[in-house]
């Protein structure tokens, strides 16, 4: 908004308002304080090992200021009078005008803004601006504007499968078994124990069976309780081989009830999963793939944030919020908000398990993000959009049509009130009850 001039006195040097050096000083300042509080940040990541987390973090951010990107980007093709193209929000550390349009950073980098003159028909405009502002631009450069943040999404995150599916490729389960894990039964060394099975082996064969599934491995372990069994196993690059007696599941339940269920199997003590395979498309075949698993990804966004606004959705969340599920790991808890906090989180558990699952949070955030964005509800983009159509449908020949947008805003208050107690509440259950990892 504009600043109102100081009242020029000549009498008093205090008095007057600052100087355009004052200011170049002050933002400098601004500045040198912002970035030395990056480099902390930076440095505090590199203590805790987490710098691929926190570049994670830092694509968010970015994919953030594209959203504002786009509509800078259209907006000036469209011809509209852009006057300011800020990152981040709060005070202002640097800003720079060049073309008219102020650019600048500011302190929170969670996102970004772009204004554009004549959004509503309540912004003042100075006349000679008028014709190039939003309302005054034709019905298709207004929706294009309005939407642009949400298709710069969508084709970030087709960008993102096409990577998956044509360069890293994706994990499919195999025919296979793995020793996933040798647990620990109290008080008994089990059988796996004694023949040293090692975690993350793959089993070749079993008494000769090449490439066991992991039923074929489960039936022939239980029904071999007391008789010995040979193991062909791949560790690493090694093929070894061990012979492993399984015991009867009755004598183990004697120290862990939990195997009381198996009603006297053989068991030997270990869990397992299928192996898994990695298959990547062609160049082609991945961007037609990425397109089609958008579109699906897409519409189960639209259901999926329907449902959680409707009634059932409320109460579950009202009832998450109040009653963190017991189990991390359950559809309630994994189905929920998240919070900066949350995001962190996701963004470790994401580098953790590789490229692949980094690259699939990036993608699903965006499509959330676009999405949600495209919901009919100012301040939403979609709230523009709708009513550039109802304009449209308002509007006659050499008389256009402008709507009212301050009746609109008790339900844009209440939208904002909802995004804030929906940010406060996942704020809440990512401090009190983090989500557990989904790319396991």
């Amino acid at each position: 908004m504009p600043e109102a001039m100081a009242p020029e006195n000549t009498d008093s040097s205090d008095n007057q308002g600052p100087t355009l050096a004052d200011a170049r000083s002050f933002s400098g300042r601004r500045l040198i304080e912002f970035l030395i509080v990056l480099v902390a940040i930076i440095a505090f990541a590199a203590h805790l090992h987490a710098l691929a987390t926190l570049a994670v973090v830092v694509a968010i951010a970015l994919m953030i200021v594209l959203h504002e990107f786009g509509h800078y980007v259209t907006a000036r093709l469209s011809g509209m009078k852009v006057s300011e193209f800020f990152i981040g929000f709060g005070p202002r550390i640097w800003s720079v005008r060049v073309g008219g349009i102020e650019y600048g950073i500011k302190a929170f980098l969670v996102g970004g803004y772009v204004r554009i003159a004549g959004m509503t028909n309540v912004d003042e405009v100075p006349p000679e601006d008028e014709m190039r502002t939003y309302r005054q631009a034709s019905f298709p450069r207004r929706v294009l504007v309005s939407s642009a943040g949400s298709l710069t999404h969508f084709i970030i995150a087709i960008a993102l499968l096409w990577v998956i599916f044509s360069g890293v490729g994706v994990a499919t389960a195999g025919n296979g078994t793995v020793i996933a894990g040798v647990p620990s039964i109290p008080h008994v060394e089990s059988p796996a124990r004694k023949a040293h099975l090692p975690v993350g082996a793959t089993v070749l064969a079993v008494n000769g069976l090449r490439n066991p599934s992991e039923t074929t491995f489960g039936k022939i372990v239980e029904r071999s309780a007391g008789v010995p069994v040979h193991l062909t196993l791949k560790v690493g690059k090694r093929v070894e081989y061990r012979t492993v007696v399984p015991v009867s599941a009755t004598e183990l339940a004697k120290s862990d009830p939990a195997y009381r269920s198996l009603h006297g199997a053989g068991v030997i003590g270990v869990t397992i999963e299928p192996t898994t395979t990695t298959l990547t498309d062609s160049f082609f075949g991945g961007a037609y793939h990425a397109i089609t698993t958008f579109g699906t990804v897409a519409w189960s966004s639209v259901t999926g944030i329907v449902d959680h606004f409707s009634p059932h959705g409320i109460a579950t969340y009202a009832h998450e919020v109040v009653h963190p599920s017991s189990n991390p790991t359950s559809a309630r808890a994994q189905s929920r908000f998240e919070s900066p906090i949350g995001i962190v989180y996701l963004a470790n558990y994401a580098v953790g398990t590789g490229l692949g699952a980094v690259l699939e949070l990036l993608f699903l955030i965006n499509v959330f993000v676009g999405v949600f964005n495209l919901f009919p509800f100012l301040p939403l983009d979609g709230g523009h959009v709708v009513i550039a159509i109802y304009e449209r449908i308002r509007s006659r020949k050499n008389r256009p049509y402008h709507a009212d947008v301050m009746k609109l805003m008790p339900l844009t208050y209440a939208v904002l009130t909802i995004i804030l107690v929906i940010g406060v509440t996942a704020l809440y259950l990512d401090i009190v009850h983090p989500i557990a990892n989904p790319f396991r």
